[in-house]
């Protein structure tokens, strides 16, 4: 299964993790926030949710969820986003010319609970999404992460140029992934919410998301 979704990850955790979480612009920590909606993510509440709404629609119970934790505070809830929904909880790497393999740990609870999450992450998420267990998971932690990225630094398209970047880094460095242009696409949905909620603060992640099926509309005479 390829991992896809730490993509954009590697260039939070190296540029951007730290400054927020020692920062803490409110009493609620980036950790605190991850184990919070990981644990939500397994509870009764959460699964009678999703039993009676779809995914996207469970992507935007998630993110309200995170937003009134972090006060709606948006920087905190996109970056603790982007870590809660990464279905990973280690990364496989090599250094090149060296041929060194090496593992990383992400932030991530006890193995069951992070089971359990991973279990209960949306997973259709457009149209063609993947019918199998894993679907479209990976995408969110590409969407949440540009969101971040696209709120915080809008200069000359810098969301956009990370996204390539970090998809060539990813061939060169990880043992499993490489260049895949649906990750692009989540990367600009998720850049493309990150201008929206600067506009309007009540948008919902699915609105955004949606928008992949309007690029495949075709229009006939």
């Amino acid at each position: 299964m390829k991992k896809s979704s730490i993509k954009n990850i590697l260039f939070l955790i190296l540029f951007f993790v730290i400054p927020f979480v020692i920062k803490g612009q409110n009493d609620h920590s980036f950790y605190g926030g991850l184990f919070y909606l990981t644990n939500y993510m397994t509870t009764n509440e959460y699964l009678q949710f999703k039993q009676v709404h779809t995914d996207i629609e469970s992507v935007d119970h998630i993110y309200e969820k995170a937003l009134k934790y972090f006060n709606n505070n948006l920087s905190e809830t996109f970056l603790c986003l982007t870590f809660t929904l990464i279905p990973y909880n280690k990364i496989p790497m090599k250094i090149p010319f060296l041929g060194i393999k090496i593992t990383v740990s992400l932030p991530s609870p006890s193995q069951m609970v992070y089971k359990e999450k991973r279990k209960n992450t949306p997973k259709q998420l457009f149209f063609d999404s993947p019918r199998n267990d894993f679907g479209d998971k990976d995408k969110l932690a590409h969407f949440f992460g540009n969101a971040f990225l696209s709120y915080n630094i809008p200069l000359f398209n810098f969301s956009d140029f990370m996204g390539i970047f970090v998809e060539y880094f990813e061939e060169g460095f990880f043992l499993e992934g490489g260049y895949d242009y649906r990750d692009l696409v989540a990367n600009h949905l998720g850049k493309l919410f990150g201008v929206m909620v600067k506009n309007k603060k009540d948008v919902k992640p699915s609105e955004a998301l949606k928008i992949y099926q309007v690029l495949y509309l075709r229009v006939y005479p």
